[in-house]
C-alpha cells in the first residue's frame, strides 16, 4: 500500500472549522473577539489553534499582550485557506444553480474599456445559446479584481497584471493596449480652440481614478513631466456611469479610451479634446489562476470572451 506524503497526510488533516477560525483571527486579531465570531468559547478557539499549528508544525499567529498578529506561515495559510473556503461556497452556489435548471454560473472582472465593449459582447453570445447560465460582472480596477481572482471570487479577469503578486499563479493572455484621450461634453470651450495645451487641461476640474491606481500616478506624472502641477480640482471615482453624468452636465475634463464612451461620441453627446495626452496603459488581457479548472459555464464565456477578441481586436 502506498503511504500517502506527509504534506498530503498533514494538510487532510485541516478541517473547515480551522480554516473558518483562521480568516477570523485574522480579522479580529483576538482569540476572544474571534472565537466570538467563530460562536466558539476562547478555550475552544485556542484548542483549535494549537491543532493547526501542530498539524502544520509551524507558528501561525504570534500571541501579544494587545491581541494575535499573522506570522508569515500564518498569512500564507490564510491567503489559501480564503480561497479554498470561497471555492466551496461557490461549489454550492453552482449544484443549487445547476439543481434549479441554470445550468451553472460564471464571474467575470474587467476594466473599464473591455467592460463596455468586449465583454458584454460576449456575455450577449453566451446567453443566446445558453440563456439559463447565470453570469457576475464586477467592474473595477486591475489590482482588485486581480486580488478577487486570486482568492477565488471571480473565475475571470480582464485586466492587466501590475506587479509581481501571485503572478506564478496566473495565466495572461495579452488582447489589446489602451491609449486615454482627454473626454468632454459637447460644446465644452476647450473644444472652441484650435490647439489645446497641457496647461490648458489645469483650467478646469477632473474626474480621476483613484489615487492608488495606476493610470492616476501617469496622469500625475504626465502633467509634473510637463511642468505643471497636478489638478487639485478633482472629483475621484471608478464608476463610469458617475463619470459619463459628470461629464455631461458640467466642464469637466477626464482621461478614457474613447472606446469606452463611444456611443456618447457617434451620438455628439460628447467629445476628444485635439491634445496627445501621452498616457497608455499595458496590453488588458484574459487573466486566469493557472491551477483552476472552470466550471462548464465559465468555460462557454471564456469562449466566447476569446472568439469575440478575435473580431474587436483582429491584430491578435
Amino acid at each position: 500500500m502506498v503511504q500517502p506524503s506527509t504534506s498530503w497526510f498533514n494538510a487532510s488533516r485541516l478541517k473547515t472549522r480551522h480554516l473558518l477560525l483562521l480568516l477570523h483571527l485574522y480579522e479580529q486579531r483576538s482569540v476572544l473577539r474571534a472565537a466570538e465570531a467563530a460562536n466558539m468559547t476562547q478555550p475552544a478557539a485556542s484548542k483549535l489553534l494549537s491543532e493547526m499549528e501542530g498539524i502544520l508544525g509551524v507558528p501561525l499567529f504570534e500571541r501579544h499582550a494587545r491581541g494575535v498578529e499573522p506570522t508569515w506561515y500564518g498569512q500564507v495559510l490564510i491567503r489559501r485557506a480564503r480561497s479554498a473556503l470561497s471555492e466551496i461556497g461557490r461549489a454550492h452556489d453552482e449544484i443549487a444553480a445547476m439543481r434549479n435548471g441554470r445550468m451553472g454560473q460564471a464571474s467575470i472582472g474587467t476594466v473599464v474599456n473591455p467592460g463596455t465593449t468586449l465583454v458584454p459582447q460576449a456575455i450577449a453570445a453566451v446567453k443566446r445559446d445558453f440563456p439559463d447560465i447565470l453570469i457576475r460582472v464586477e467592474m473595477d480596477y486591475s489590482r482588485p479584481l486581480v486580488a478577487k481572482l486570486l482568492d477565488g471570487q471571480l473565475d475571470i479577469v480582464i485586466g492587466r497584471i501590475l506587479g509581481p503578486e501571485g503572478t506564478g499563479d496566473l495565466e495572461f493572455e495579452p488582447l489589446a493596449d489602451e491609449p486615454h484621450s482627454v473626454i468632454v461634453r459637447a460644446g465644452h470651450p476647450l473644444t472652441q480652440r484650435g490647439r489645446v495645451t497641457h496647461a490648458d487641461l489645469i483650467e478646469y476640474g477632473w474626474i480621476m481614478p483613484p489615487a492608488a491606481s495606476v493610470l492616476r500616478a501617469r496622469l500625475d506624472s504626465m502633467f509634473l513631466e510637463h511642468g505643471l502641477a497636478p489638478p487639485q480640482n478633482i472629483i475621484e471615482t471608478a464608476s463610469l456611469p458617475v463619470i459619463i453624468h459628470l461629464l455631461r452636465h458640467s466642464d469637466l475634463l477626464t482621461a478614457l479610451p474613447a472606446e469606452s464612451v463611444a456611443p456618447y461620441l457617434q451620438t455628439a453627446q460628447m467629445q476628444v479634446l485635439p491634445i496627445e495626452l501621452g498616457v497608455r496603459m499595458e496590453f488588458f488581457g484574459i487573466i486566469r489562476r493557472r491551477d483552476q479548472q472552470l466550471s462548464p459555464g465559465a468555460e462557454r464565456v471564456l469562449e466566447a470572451l476569446r472568439a469575440t477578441a478575435r473580431q474587436l481586436y483582429p491584430a491578435l
